[in-house]
């Protein structure tokens, strides 16, 4: 059911997503796209925003910062996720592997290749900060308008 809760939660890690898919995309090699990060971050920031956070507003603001954090950490893995998957088609429309389990262990291995670049401090910090205040938003949309 929509409550306002969820719908600041999903606005809110929406604009974290598109922040740290752009952040991210500053650790990446040079020449690599980075034109889809931020709306494809912001995407997955949305629904993560609110089905998380949203959700589970209501419970007092230290619960729900918290819950922000969790829902940032969420973000950060669906993105590496969705970007490894990505790679790894790419990779095998080239030929690149020899067959579909070699594709998927290609996915884990891309996935912990990107993570070591998601420990830029901006990025971490981007993350906590934006997971804060994105919890804390739902949480006083939450009593606001309930």
């Amino acid at each position: 059911m929509p409550t306002a809760a969820k719908l600041f939660a999903a606005l809110a890690f929406a604009a974290l997503g598109f922040l740290a898919g752009g952040l991210f995309g500053q650790q990446l090699p040079e020449g690599t796209p980075t034109a889809t990060f931020g709306p494809a971050a912001a995407l997955i920031g949305l629904i993560c925003g609110w089905r998380i956070s949203g959700a589970l507003a209501g419970r007092g603001f230290g619960v729900a910062m918290g819950t922000g954090v969790r829902t940032a950490v969420t973000i950060l893995f669906w993105g590496l996720l969705a970007y490894s998957i990505q790679i790894m088609l790419i990779r095998a429309m080239r030929k690149l592997y020899h067959g579909p389990m070699e594709a998927l262990v290609g996915v884990v291995d891309l996935m912990l290749d990107h993570a070591r670049l998601a420990l830029a401090p901006e990025l971490l910090a981007a993350l906590l900060v934006g997971g804060f205040v994105g919890g804390a938003l739902a949480e006083w949309a939450g009593r606001r308008w309930s």
